[in-house]
């Protein structure tokens, strides 16, 4: 079931992100090439990246790319730092639980009185079910998380650390380096007779 759901999710977020792509150089090519294009373009991208950003948050939970704070976190021991953790996924899910309930209201106000989308000839509702949708994705994740936190598998919300990433790169393109450079330490110089000193 968990991997039905990140296949799916990782599906849907490619094919939002590739339908954004065509639908906005259509348009370019439309409008500098041949002096048209279509008016309902825009409100399908803004549409289009709405369920981007909602479902993209779920997918950084799962992937730890979101970023953060936790220095102050890690000066204290791993059960302090879990406890930490579960306090951050306790505000989260609430956070989500709050946001999912009012999503939910608005998408069936938006349903009751039939709104239609301003430039497609839908209804209104059908595109804001990203907001409900993408809240649910997000408590899943969270409560994913909170429950390793609670076996014991990790400590906390693992935030992406693009410093710590950028330092490893480096190291280990140094000692690629390192690895191809000629030896020139001293105990390997010629000596006076042709021999190692």
């Amino acid at each position: 079931m968990r991997n039905l759901v990140n296949k799916m999710e990782e599906g849907l977020l490619a094919f939002l992100l590739a339908a954004m792509v065509v639908v906005t150089f259509s348009q370019v090519v439309a409008r500098y090439v041949f002096n048209s294009g279509a008016v309902w373009a825009l409100e399908l991208t803004t549409f289009l990246f709405a369920w981007l950003i909602l479902l993209g948050a779920s997918y950084g939970i799962r992937t730890n790319a979101h970023i953060g704070v936790d220095a102050f976190v890690r000066l204290f021991s791993t059960r302090v730092q879990r406890l930490f953790g579960l306090a951050v996924t306790s505000a989260m899910l609430a956070y989500g639980v709050f946001m999912l309930a009012g999503s939910s209201r608005y998408v069936g106000r938006m349903y009751e009185i039939g709104i239609a989308a301003v430039d497609m000839p839908i209804p209104r509702w059908i595109p804001l079910t990203a907001l409900p949708l993408g809240f649910i994705l997000i408590i899943y994740r969270i409560l994913e998380l909170a429950w390793r936190i609670a076996r014991g598998h990790e400590t906390g919300l693992t935030l992406g650390d693009e410093g710590r990433e950028a330092m490893d790169q480096f190291a280990q393109e140094s000692d690629g380096e390192n690895r191809d450079a000629p030896d020139h330490s001293p105990d390997h110089t010629p000596g006076k007779n042709g021999g190692l000193a």
